[in-house]
């Protein structure tokens, strides 16, 4: 296929994948942002008042990249995984497979589909956030290049996940034993500065706490970790994942079986 064609194959795949997330927005934007706005509450307002300042901000602002970049992982995730799954068990898989669309134009058509639902879900909890507390955007563009590449990461992890899953209980293992505890222990609710140094070491060793302090950086201006470092870090990820998700769908690993 030329590249025109390509660029018709992938913009039909885009169109997918939003119409299939704004057609039951009440399930896939909804509840996120529900969920964040408890959040807000219970940790912002109740024990937030307890907690008081962290690095010299109101522990509502505090968390609040951090709560926003939670939702963008894990509906960026979710998004694909899912949809990758019902398409491999529902045989629609197959069809792209043996249509003449290359395997990345694939790849970046689901992964432009969780992009999409994670920007969607961001943006909505965003919003949710200024009515509880000011964000002052100290840095936009890191603000935003951080949003985007987040999004596409996560993408790209639920890709492999619905490519490797053999049943519905492997798509949800991931999410629920590897993918909250991670963000969780990734600096969402505190500073990793607060922990002991063997801790600290640890937490480093956890990709979502760079992705986390980048975002924080872009909105506040504060991280625990070098903004260089964070974005060579999501580089990395995002070009490891890519290929991955390429290299499965070359070889039809757990697609052909």
């Amino acid at each position: 296929m030329s590249i025109r064609q390509q660029s018709i194959a992938l913009s039909t795949l885009c169109r997918k994948e939003y119409h299939r997330v704004v057609r039951i927005w009440g399930q896939t934007i909804l509840p996120p942002v529900i969920n964040m706005a408890l959040y807000f509450v219970i940790f912002g307002n109740l024990i937030g008042r307890r907690i008081g300042q962290m690095d010299g901000f109101d522990y509502k602002q505090y968390i609040a990249p951090g709560l926003i970049m939670m939702a963008v992982i894990t509906n960026a995730y979710g998004n694909v995984v899912s949809s990758f799954f019902s398409a491999k068990i529902n045989r629609h898989l197959e069809e792209l497979l043996v249509a003449p669309m290359s395997n990345i134009t694939i790849v970046l058509g689901h992964m432009a589909g969780g992009m999409i639902r994670g920007v969607l879900v961001g943006l909505a909890v965003t919003v949710v956030a200024l009515f509880f507390t000011p964000l002052p955007f100290t840095h936009p563009l890191i603000t935003i290049s951080v949003f985007l590449m987040c999004a596409a990461i996560f993408s790209l992890g639920g890709m492999i996940n619905g490519i490797m899953a053999k049943n519905f209980d492997d798509v949800s293992i991931i999410p629920s034993f590897v993918l909250q505890p991670l963000i969780y222990l990734g600096g969402v609710f505190y500073s990793i500065s607060l922990l002991p140094d063997l801790a600290q070491q640890v937490s480093r060793l956890n990709p979502i706490l760079y992705l986390v302090n980048a975002f924080r950086y872009g909105m506040l201006g504060v991280s625990d970790v070098p903004i260089g470092i964070a974005y060579l870090m999501m580089a990395v990820c995002l070009a490891l994942l890519f290929s991955a998700c390429v290299l499965m769908l070359n070889r039809g690993y757990r697609i052909r079986e």
